[in-house]
């Protein structure tokens, strides 16, 4: 019992910690295989309770295991060309999921979901990432009670 308590009292201090740390891209702009994915712009991402009328609604980094999902939204400001892009979802560092998500000229935005199971408590990470691995943004956030 006193586990759970000093669990619930810790994590959103260690959320908080986490989120304040700065997201960098690990694009290389000197490639120049790829020139077209280093115009691609990452406008907005977020973590969400719901998506509806395709707007991200109750967005949030603790997000308690009785509402049954969470969704994760990206939209795009420039998007060259048709691409894809992906969310992939890390349960305690573990790849849980990856979402293939396709975008269109001139800006798009997508969305991925995922249900919880009771042992899914814990922290989360979604990695936006294009499709050679280069990451756009992480978003880190907690399961809990």
């Amino acid at each position: 019992m006193r586990y759970k308590i000093l669990i619930s009292f810790i994590a959103p201090f260690f959320i908080i910690f986490c989120l304040s740390l700065p997201a960098y891209s690990q694009q290389n702009e000197n490639n120049s295989s790829t020139p077209d994915s280093a115009k691609l712009t990452l406008a907005h991402a977020v973590m969400c309770e719901v998506i509806q009328e395709f707007k991200p609604w109750n967005q949030a980094v603790v997000f308690s295991i009785t509402i049954g999902k969470v969704s994760c939204f990206t939209s795009f400001d420039s998007v060259p060309e048709k691409t894809y892009i992906y969310h992939n979802w890390y349960c305690r560092d573990s790849l849980s999921k990856q979402m293939k998500l396709f975008l269109q000229p001139p800006s798009w935005a997508t969305f991925s979901s995922i249900q919880f199971r009771e042992a899914d408590k814990g922290f989360w990470r979604v990695e936006v990432t294009d499709s050679e691995g280069n990451i756009f943004h992480v978003l880190r956030f907690s399961i809990t009670e």
